[in-house]
């Protein structure tokens, strides 16, 4: 079941979902729209490795914007902190946006119940695209889940802005082999 915006306006009046900065405006019919913060990271190099940290650059988004390249991905996040112990929030482009060719969130577009704090969008353009600071780019949806809830505690847990993939942090190295490591704590 997902929520209504008049819902998700009590629920955030009630403190079960977390909407920080919150403009009453910014609610939709059944989600609510998130801005770009000013800053987008980078991956430096185009060859990327899970097993690694791979390094990236930061981008500061001035007034006149900044122009996302095809065959990149930028990691951006929200101007809202948002986040819910109580409601599956799930994370998608605005459809203006998808419009324009713009993947927001390119496949992980589920929060976890407990995780906190800005979204960090996967931002991948098909064409060559300007985006600006605190424009609306995505939307953010709650949903009831069913079942025991369980927090989440993970590697992301304590982001303030785009965090660049911690993937490198689920292998470990025995010898030639490489094994994932099935522990909650690394996802």
């Amino acid at each position: 079941m997902i929520l209504t915006g008049p819902a998700i306006e009590q629920e955030v009046r009630d403190g079960t979902i977390r909407i920080a900065p919150f403009a009453a405006n910014q609610v939709n019919p059944n989600s609510y729209d998130l801005r770009l913060a000013p800053q987008l990271l980078v991956y430096r190099n185009r060859h990327l490795d899970v097993a690694e940290d791979n390094p990236v650059d930061k981008i500061t988004i001035g007034p006149d914007g900044v122009v996302l390249q095809p065959d990149r991905i930028y990691l951006g996040g929200s101007v809202e902190h948002v986040g819910s112990d109580h409601y599956v929030p799930i994370v998608r482009a605005k459809s203006s946006i998808a419009r324009l060719g713009l993947f927001v969130h390119v496949t992980a577009d589920l929060i976890d119940l407990g995780s906190h704090g800005p979204t960090t969008f996967q931002l991948h353009s098909v064409l060559p695209l300007r985006v600006y600071p605190h424009m609306r780019i995505a939307q953010v949806t709650y949903w009831v889940p069913r079942g025991r809830i369980e927090l989440y505690d993970g590697k992301y847990s304590l982001a303030k802005a785009p965090m660049a993939s911690q993937a490198y942090r689920d292998f470990t190295t025995t010898g030639t082999e490489e094994n994932t490591v099935d522990d909650k704590s690394n996802r």
